[in-house]
């Protein structure tokens, strides 16, 4: 790895461990403690909803923060938006480890939550729009594919870590009712470690980090990103990300929010658990080895792969799963290992082709924007499954969500271009009507 490029990718693949983390953090740490904010007399619809709503609420901050930090991040510099973001999160990340609880304060605590998360979804959405591309445009064209699979390692690495710290805390104060130990402060204490961790890589980042040479050599003229990304080609590159990243969150959904549900049906909690640790944690080497094929076959055969894996083989794996088809821990631990593996694997290269998409004075917002502006329709996933379950049962309810997700990547992936051999200093690359492909001085791209 090349001097230049090392500290970026450390920052932008912590930051986004942080993030991961950060976003973990009410299903997993909260959830034991969810008594804590909720009336005693909620249904289970009504608790259903209210969990995807406070996980909601993060993901649709998520947007809105892009939009801010993408302009900021492609205006004046992916170094300054990354450690504003770093610095916004880690304080309201603080402040959610204060709060009240339902017994205390009543609807303020649920609503404090919810907006809380809000707040934290926005600049979260800054953090990645800044740093990756900010690592990306140091690395060599030859090795994006592995270095943007490096970077997004972070998130199974925040998962197997916040599960692990919650399964220890349970350990040595546990859940009940709401005068137990964790439910009344024990939620707290990864609450403090998120802030801490998003606090300190600020710090590390202010010291360390330069700012992207390939930023500073654009063009000074005044420009608005966000006007010229949606416009022309542009807007036509976004809408097809838009359409292939719809369909990664609504897949990813029914694995990341849906499944662990599914499986405390199946198995003790303490086993549920560490099934889904051995899960995310195969999936570090699977987005190293999804990166580099990404870099040996290309980006678009690597996404119309996973379409067909998510659209034909995902629903099969989470039906015998919730179909109770496999039992024993060992069946059920396999089967779950597959299910995310399949599913999960697409994010390994989603960060460096939403990056190769869009050129330099409007990447950070393009890169932003595609990839979590598409989070809000499948973010309200509990509703669809509410509404679905009036014709089919429930738990099988995601089975259909999972082949859609995958229609959805292969249409999005089959009307976009190739991008493994752009320049970054560019423009991207485009399908013209022979669907060869055109780099930033117009030679064919192989």
């Amino acid at each position: 790895m090349n001097q230049p490029a090392r500290k970026p990718l450390i920052s932008a693949q912590v930051g986004l461990f942080i993030d991961m983390f950060d976003v973990y953090l009410p299903i997993v740490v909260l959830a034991p403690a969810a008594i804590y904010f909720e009336p005693h007399d909620i249904s289970t619809a009504a608790n259903r909803i209210l969990t995807a709503a406070v996980f909601a609420a993060t993901v649709l901050g998520r947007p809105l923060g892009a939009l801010i930090f993408g302009r900021l991040s492609d205006t004046s510099g992916r170094r300054r938006a990354t450690l504003i973001s770093l610095v916004g999160f880690g304080l309201t990340t603080l402040a959610i480890a204060t709060l009240p609880g339902y017994q205390q304060a009543g609807l303020f605590s649920i609503i404090a939550l919810i907006a809380l998360r809000f707040i934290d979804g926005i600049f979260l959405g800054g953090q990645y729009t800044a740093a990756a591309p900010l690592a990306l445009e140091h690395a060599p064209t030859r090795k994006r594919g592995l270095y943007g699979a490096i970077i997004m390692t972070g998130f199974p690495a925040a998962y197997c870590s916040i599960a692990l710290i919650t399964l220890v805390l349970l350990h040595i104060i546990p859940a009940g009712d709401i005068n137990s130990p964790y439910v009344t402060w024990g939620w707290r204490i990864p609450f403090v470690i998120g802030g801490l961790l998003a606090l300190g890589l600020a710090v590390w980042c202010r010291r360390n980090l330069e700012e992207s040479p390939v930023w500073k050599e654009r063009k000074r003229a005044e420009h608005h990103p966000l006007r010229e990304l949606f416009q022309g080609a542009n807007l036509r590159g976004f809408l097809q990300i838009f359409t292939q990243m719809s369909g990664v969150w609504l897949a990813f959904n029914m694995v990341g929010a849906v499944l662990p549900g599914v499986l405390q049906t199946k198995v003790p909690v303490g086993t549920m658990t560490l099934i889904l640790v051995l899960a995310y944690a195969t999936l570090i080497p699977a987005y190293l080895l999804a990166g580099q094929l990404s870099q040996r076959i290309g980006r678009r055969p690597f996404f119309l792969i996973q379409a067909a894996t998510t659209t034909l083989l995902a629903p099969l794996l989470f039906w015998l799963i919730a179909g109770g088809k496999v039992s024993g821990t060992t069946a059920i631990a396999s089967a779950t290992i597959a299910l995310v593996v399949v599913v999960v694997s697409t994010f390994a290269v989603v960060t460096t082709y939403i990056i190769e998409r869009f050129h330099t004075g409007i990447r950070s917002s393009g890169y932003g924007l595609g990839y979590t502006a598409a989070v809000i329709v499948p973010a309200f996933y509990a509703f669809y499954q509410e509404g679905l379950a009036r014709f089919m049962p429930y738990e099988l309810t995601p089975l259909v969500f999972l082949a859609v997700g995958g229609l959805l990547i292969g249409i999005g992936a089959y009307a976009g271009p190739e991008t493994r051999e752009v320049d970054l200093r560019g423009t991207p690359a485009v399908r013209d009507d022979t669907t060869a492909l055109r780099g930033p001085t117009g030679q064919a791209v192989r």
